[in-house]
């Protein structure tokens, strides 16, 4: 169905953030990061997360995409260096349960300490719970139909969480386009990088609570995805009823996430903002039809992703336990 046109204004003050985004570069990393970096010192890294990951996917799809939502998480909320991943304690509160975290699975999590406990075994001492993480991801999407990408490693792990960042950093599913653009942009990622990373909700699921407003109030849904919508998700009550991201493929990565945006069948409010007679609809729309051009975009972007700020070097630690610092 039509959707509205932006306000002149709006469209001139969300193209400003589109030129601050374009003009970015992610913090850090190239230099010093390299996917050789376990070359000598854990050969058998890939090897370990790999095959862990690939028997988690065949249980259960679903964590693939929980593991690479904690990367994306992660990275966001002071750069790709496993905060996230840290338990909340007496003295300080944790990443976890703050903001657009609160409330979802711990498939991931559990994974992740899986991972670390045979990659110590392998190893000890050696691989950062943060480059874990980040070989996870990538493996989660390419067993999930996906593409692969060599991935950058040499993090190390943070030895406190920001759970303040965690509630202001992270744009929530109700977000419009400019917050979308502002928050990649704070993070040195430009809109393309939005545009592609957000179809990684091309897997996955979405709680009620996330996607209620945009069922009953949104005017850019199509009939049919409403309806579906409003069968999965109560006008109240049932805030824990999921629905999948993307109703056609659910435990496919592949471009359908696009393909849904361009019939206004986006879950998210923040989803559907990618294509809605703005700036970035062409992007969506040759992503929709290119399979191969979303893929090869992904996959660079979410090397973009991962050298956001991480800590090298002697800075942070390499963890033993994920969810706890080292005792001194």
């Amino acid at each position: 169905m039509a959707v509205p046109r932006r306000l002149p204004a709006a469209a001139a003050a969300l193209a400003l953030l589109l030129v601050a985004a374009a003009g970015a570069l992610p913090r850090g990393a190239d230099a010093q990061l390299s996917a050789g970096f376990y070359s000598a010192s854990c050969p058998a890294v890939h090897s370990v997360v790999r095959q862990v990951v690939s028997q988690a996917v065949m249980n259960d799809s679903r964590t693939g995409a929980a593991v690479l939502r904690l990367f994306y998480h992660d990275c966001f909320v002071n750069g790709c260096d496993a905060s996230l991943l840290l338990d909340d304690t007496p003295a300080t509160p944790g990443e976890k349960g703050a903001g657009a975290n609160s409330g979802g699975s711990t498939f991931g999590f559990d994974l992740i300490d899986t991972i670390k406990s045979q990659v110590e075994a392998a190893c000890p001492g050696v691989v950062s719970c943060a480059d874990i993480l980040a070989l996870a991801a990538r493996d989660s999407v390419n067993l999930l139909g996906g593409p692969s990408w060599a991935v950058p490693l040499g993090r190390r792990d943070a030895t406190f969480p920001n759970a303040t960042g965690a509630g202001t950093d992270l744009p929530g599913p109700g977000s419009d386009l400019a917050r979308l653009v502002a928050a990649f942009a704070a993070k040195g990622l430009p809109s393309r990088d939005l545009a592609a990373l957000s179809g990684a909700h091309t897997v996955g699921m979405a709680r009620c609570l996330s996607f209620r407003t945009r069922a009953y109030c949104d005017d850019n849904v199509s009939p049919a995805s409403a309806a579906r919508m409003r069968g999965a998700c109560p006008a109240s009550g049932g805030d824990d009823a999921a629905a999948p991201l993307d109703a056609a493929t659910p435990a496919e990565f592949d471009n359908g996430y696009y393909r849904n945006l361009v019939a206004g069948a986006g879950l998210l409010h923040s989803d559907q903002e990618l294509f809605n007679n703005g700036p970035l609809d062409a992007l969506v729309r040759l992503y929709s039809a290119n399979g191969a051009a979303f893929s090869s975009d992904f996959a660079a972007s979410m090397v973009r992703l991962g050298n956001v700020a991480p800590l090298t070097g002697s800075a942070g630690e390499v963890r033993l336990d994920c969810r706890k610092v080292n005792s001194s």
